[in-house]
C-alpha cells in the first residue's frame, strides 16, 4: 500500500526542481519540460514519485499494488499532481482517471495498450528486449502474420490464435491469455529481440486467448484435452515451423495456477513450464471466500503434490516467479516451489520487483521460457 506526500505551497516557484523540473506549475515554461514519472530517494530505501496530469480533477489507478492515489490540483491552474510514495524496486502499471474515463501519462513514453502506462523506481532492474511502446488509443502493436481460427469442440465457441516464428521456428512456446501479449505487451517483438540476442533459442509462439479465465484455467482437464487433440494438431497443420512435442507453457496468475496443474496431470503433453505469479491460492471454493487467500497454503496444486510418488516430476522443469511485492502470494508460491522441487522438478525460483503486474512479468518471461528450454 502506497500514500501520497503531503501537498506543497501552491505559491512556491519551482516547486518540483528536485524532480528536474523548472518553472511555476501550470505554466507554458512547466508543460514544455514536463515528463514524469521522475523519482527522488524518500531518505529510507524507497522513493518519493511525482505524477502530472494536465486538465481536470484527476487520481491515479495503480495494478495490484495500491489503492488510487487522488492527484492535487497547483493553486487555481491546470496542473494537478502526486508525489507517491513507493517501495525500493518498483515496476507498475497504472493510468489516471479522470471525467468517467481511462487515460494513460500523456507525459511517459512507456506505454501499456492505448488507457495504461509504466512507471519504473530507478533501481528496478532494466527490462531489455521489451521496446519502448508510445501510450495512446493510436498505437498499434505489430502481429504475427498467421492467424488460426479454432472452433473448439470441448471448449466451445470460436478464437483467433496467433502463431510466429522466431529465428525461424523450434519448440512450441504457448503463451496463456495471448491477448494481452499481443495488444498490451509486445511480446512478439521481444522474443525476436532475445532470440537475435542470443539470450533465446528458436522457438514457436503460440498466443493463445482466454475466454473465462476463472472456467478455463481452473484445475480442470477440459482446456488441456482441448489443446492436446484440437490446437496442437492444428498448428501442426498450418505449415508454421514448430516442434510440438517440445512444448513450453508460459502462465501468469490463473495461468500459472493452470500451466503446473498441466504439468502434473498432462506430464506426456507438459514438462516445461514458466509460472509467473501463480495463483496458488485456489482451491474449488477459494473464489467464493471473503478472504480467497486465507486457505491452506499452495492450495489443490501443494494438495495434488504431496500425494506425487518421490521423483514422479523427474522430467519436469519449472520455473517460479513472483513479485516481491506481492505479500500474500509469496507464502502461496513458497509453498509449491518447495514441493515441486522435493517431488524431483528440476525448480529455478526468482523474485521480479513488482507486484501482480505483468509490467513485472515480463523480463522473467523471456528468461524463464529459455531456461526450461536448456539455457543456463
Amino acid at each position: 500500500m502506497t500514500d501520497a506526500v503531503p501537498g506543497l505551497a501552491a505559491d512556491r516557484e519551482n516547486a518540483f526542481v528536485a524532480y528536474g523540473l523548472t518553472g511555476k506549475p501550470g505554466t507554458d515554461e512547466f508543460w514544455e519540460a514536463a515528463g514524469t514519472p521522475a523519482s527522488v530517494p524518500d531518505g529510507n530505501g524507497g522513493w518519493v514519485t511525482l505524477f502530472l496530469w494536465r486538465g481536470s480533477s484527476a487520481s491515479i489507478e495503480f495494478e495490484s499494488w495500491s489503492e488510487p492515489v487522488p492527484l492535487r490540483r497547483w493553486g487555481d491552474s491546470d496542473c494537478w499532481h502526486a508525489e507517491v510514495r513507493m517501495p525500493a524496486r518498483l515496476r507498475v502499471t497504472y493510468r489516471f482517471l479522470a471525467d468517467d474515463a481511462a487515460y494513460a501519462d500523456p507525459f511517459n513514453p512507456v506505454g501499456a495498450g492505448g488507457d495504461r502506462s509504466i512507471a519504473a523506481t530507478p533501481d528496478a532492474p532494466a527490462q531489455p528486449h521489451w521496446p519502448v511502446v508510445g501510450a495512446g488509443a493510436d498505437v498499434v502493436l505489430p502481429l504475427p502474420r498467421t492467424r488460426l481460427r479454432w472452433a473448439s469442440e470441448r471448449l466451445g465457441g470460436r478464437r483467433t490464435v496467433r502463431v510466429h516464428p522466431v529465428g525461424g521456428g523450434g519448440p512450441v512456446v504457448l503463451l496463456l491469455d495471448g491477448d494481452d501479449w499481443l495488444y498490451l505487451h509486445p511480446a512478439m517483438t521481444a522474443f525476436d529481440s532475445a532470440f537475435a540476442g542470443g539470450e533465446m533459442p528458436p522457438v514457436t509462439l503460440i498466443f493463445l486467448p482466454s475466454k473465462d479465465r476463472e472456467a478455463e484455467f481452473a484445475c480442470r482437464p477440459e482446456l488441456w484435452e482441448a489443446i492436446r487433440d484440437e490446437l496442437l494438431p492444428l498448428v501442426a497443420e498450418s505449415g508454421v515451423p514448430c516442434d510440438p512435442d517440445r512444448l513450453v507453457v508460459a502462465g501468469q496468475s490463473l495461468g500459472g495456477l493452470s500451466a503446473v496443474y498441466a504439468a502434473l496431470e498432462f506430464p506426456e503433453l507438459v514438462s516445461r513450464v514458466a509460472c509467473q505469479s501463480g495463483s496458488f491460492w485456489w482451491t474449488p471454493d477459494a473464489m467464493g471466500l471473503a478472504d480467497p487467500f486465507g486457505g491452506p497454503l499452495g492450495g489443490s496444486v501443494a494438495a495434488r503434490l504431496r500425494d506425487r510418488r518421490a521423483a514422479e516430476l523427474a522430467g519436469v522443469r519449472v520455473a517460479f516467479d513472483v513479485g516481491e511485492h506481492e505479500t500474500r502470494m509469496l507464502p502461496h508460491c513458497a509453498a509449491v516451489e518447495g514441493l515441486a522441487s522435493e517431488g524431483g522438478a528440476a525448480v529455478r525460483v526468482s523474485r521480479s520487483p513488482a507486484g501482480h503486474d505483468r509490467a513485472g512479468w515480463r523480463h522473467a518471461l523471456l528468461r524463464d521460457v529459455a531456461w526450461v528450454l536448456g539455457a543456463p
